[in-house]
């Protein structure tokens, strides 16, 4: 897909006249470079782990953990080869989800190979985007030529692997002794009760009843629902069946996968500590993040990007492979920053990659020799260097899917947008009864986990709850005993700024009001005693350019409006909302405040009505005692009642956290107005 490459910068405009103020920002897009983050020193990765775990685990919906329902585990179809078998395999990663796919063993003499304690390495193999999946066919797809060319390349060295290198490789791990379990994504091989792998917003699935949304909708964006949270729980259940094997050795258990099928390993490795080694092949760059709503989500990549992902997996054994594609700039942009955290976490051996840009974007047997190579190495298995694969009977369509004439393995099957209103049913109601549990007064320490680290990963709190902010004044005047004034405040953190109206008495208390209003400093300030009012233009505010940003990504007008290219997904991944920008801007100003060289406030309040009472109450979770008191009237507003994917007040997993009463319970000084 194309996007509009953009540059990220911020541009501050003064209107002299109207004192109005243009903070647009162009989006952040998947396309554009996303370095790592750096660290002062490696005492502090720890706590950045941790960030990234939470990022991840935010965006797929997935904080917390749903349920982890019965996988009712379902294998049949035995199909021998020489030197492995395969099954058919399926299970249910939410009651009625099925997630299917082959699953490999050895057979004959590799029955003696890879074995510690009678246990056998377990490898999880998501396929990524190619055509069909574990499906893939050269030759159906593109022809014998190809096939021959792939082999003339040096790419591959056999007929059947160059057909299929993702059965390739999952024979070959066998024949080592291993368990492997190659699974389909969502719409692709015997995936099919969602049959689309990406969608786009559809008027029929918009529906804020219970039951009757789908994915790509208000509703399921305010609840943090998304192909690539799905897909991620699936690898979660999948590496759940994997483990449950009587035969696989939980402490080798290696996932790898290439393209979309490595953003998978990416994700699984960052999230899941089961994971000990990982071999994401021909993704990890500070290039092309990842087209595919599969692998984009709200929040995921907001100061973090793919080498960030990859690195919160240090220091266990990881290894990369790049290729002619957008990850050929890994050995100068990327590389160096993963080898130097290995070496920093004093564990360079769990580090490697290569570099086989000589090839176009693939997992062919090259790359695949060395993750055989690193597997070898990391999980004991004793071969001799090299490891070269051996030639295998092919394995189409008919040894592997489970959809063979009139038996079916699955109970209450249903497919479609039926299937994906259920699904999304279940979803939400395990979400919800988690969330009363967490504000059941009784159960406040739970308040104060999941609850507060969804809101404060949401809100960025990190970024701004310590910041430092100053004021510059640009008009004055005095008017009986009050010294009206006009200026900018700016955060040192990023440079940005914005106006802000102070009324301030020279008979002050030193109780300082920050009052927000829907159409900021065009409200003006009445006269209010000896209190120090302040009011300020909140992002957004009287600026129309800088409003529904949103649209610049997900509204991209070259696509029809039910592209699964203007899902939300692609400007909430990448950049903060509006109520976010607006959030920021509050703490800024109590951050003015307090660090105003020439104001004493003995106590800070902040008064808010209606939408705005939402701003007040997310900058109170991340300010904490900085301020006195929150002051508001929502005046009945709700998130759930947004209907708007571009609204201002559109904020991704609102109603997963609770929405008001979410950020109420997470402020102790809240008051109504």
């Amino acid at each position: 897909m194309k996007f509009i490459s953009v540059v990220f910068v911020f541009a501050l405009v003064l209107g002299s006249a109207t004192g109005q103020e243009s903070r647009f920002v162009e989006p952040v897009t998947l396309h554009d470079y996303h370095p790592f983050r750096q660290l002062a020193a490696a005492a502090n990765w720890d706590k950045r782990k941790v960030e990234i775990r939470n990022r991840v685990l935010l965006s797929a919906g997935l904080l917390p953990f749903p349920e982890r329902t019965p996988l009712n585990t379902s294998r049949f179809g035995t199909v021998e080869r020489e030197g492995f078998q395969v099954e058919r395999i399926c299970f249910e990663s939410f009651p009625g989800h099925y997630v299917t796919g082959s699953l490999f063993t050895p057979r004959g003499k590799s029955l003696n190979l890879g074995l510690i304690d009678g246990k056998r390495p377990g490898i999880l193999c998501p396929h990524g985007h190619w055509t069909n999946g574990r499906f893939f066919d050269l030759i159906e797809k593109s022809g014998e030529r190809a096939v021959r060319a792939q082999i003339a390349s040096g790419g591959e060295r056999f007929e059947t692997a160059a057909r299929n290198p993702i059965i390739a490789r999952c024979v070959q791990l066998a024949r080592m002794g291993c368990v492997v379990l190659v699974y389909d994504m969502i719409g692709y091989a015997d995936s099919v009760q969602l049959p689309e792998h990406r969608r786009g917003s559809r008027a029929e699935m918009n529906s804020s009843e219970a039951g009757k949304w789908g994915f790509i909708s208000p509703q399921a964006t305010l609840r943090l629902q998304t192909n690539f949270g799905l897909q991620t729980w699936n690898s979660i259940r999948a590496l759940d069946c994997l483990s449950e094997l009587a035969e696989v050795d939980t402490d080798r258990i290696l996932v790898t996968g290439a393209s979309g099928g490595a953003t998978q390993t990416l994700v699984l490795a960052a999230i899941d500590d089961r994971v000990d080694a990982s071999f994401p092949a021909v993704m990890a760059s500070t290039a092309m993040q990842g087209g595919c709503t599969c692998e984009n989500s709200h929040y995921l990549r907001i100061d973090q990007g793919n080498v960030d992902i990859a690195a919160a997996f240090a220091p266990k054994p990881q290894g990369l492979t790049a290729a002619d594609d957008w990850t050929i700039e890994l050995q100068t942009k990327g590389h160096p920053d993963l080898r130097s955290l290995y070496q920093q976490l004093k564990k360079p051996a769990n580090y490697e990659a290569h570099f086989n840009t000589h090839f176009k974007h693939n997992y062919n047997q090259v790359s695949r020799a060395q993750m055989y190579a690193f597997v070898n190495s990391h999980f004991g298995l004793g071969f001799e260097a090299p490891i070269l694969e051996s030639d295998f009977a092919y394995l189409g369509k008919d040894d592997l899917s489970l959809l063979q004439g009139d038996t079916s393995p699955f109970v209450d099957y249903s497919e479609g947008e039926d299937h994906e209103r259920a699904l999304n049913r279940i979803w939400a109601e395990n979400s919800d009864h988690q969330l009363l549990a967490a504000l059941n007064p009784k159960n406040s320490n739970q308040e104060e986990g999941w609850l507060r680290t969804g809101w404060e990963t949401i809100l960025r709190a990190n970024a701004v709850r310590d910041l430092v902010s100053q004021f510059e004044l640009t008009e004055k005047q005095h008017t009986n005993g009050v010294v009206e004034m006009k200026g900018i405040i700016a955060r040192e953190s990023d440079g940005d700024s914005f106006t802000t109206l102070v009324h301030y008495p020279e008979n002050w208390n030193n109780q300082v009001l920050i009052r927000l209003e829907p159409h900021g400093i065009a409200a003006g300030i009445e006269d209010a005693g000896d209190t120090t009012i302040l009011i300020p233009d909140l992002y957004g505010q009287n600026d129309d350019a800088a409003q529904n940003q949103a649209t610049a990504v997900s509204g991209n007008k070259v696509q029809p409006a039910d592209s699964w290219q203007r899902s939300p997904i692609y400007f909430y991944g990448y950049n903060d909302s509006v109520f976010v920008r607006r959030v920021h801007d509050l703490v800024s100003a109590v951050s003015m405040v307090n660090n105003h060289p020439k104001w004493d406030a003995t106590e800070i309040v902040i008064e808010a009505r209606g939408e705005l009472a939402a701003v007040a109450l997310a900058a109170g979770v991340i300010l904490g005692d900085q301020v006195d008191q929150i002051s508001i009237d929502p005046e009945g507003f709700d998130f759930g009642k947004i209907s708007d994917l571009n609204d201002d007040y559109m904020v991704p997993g609102a109603l997963k956290y609770g929405g008001m009463a979410g950020l109420r319970a997470l402020n102790s000084v809240a008051k109504d107005l």
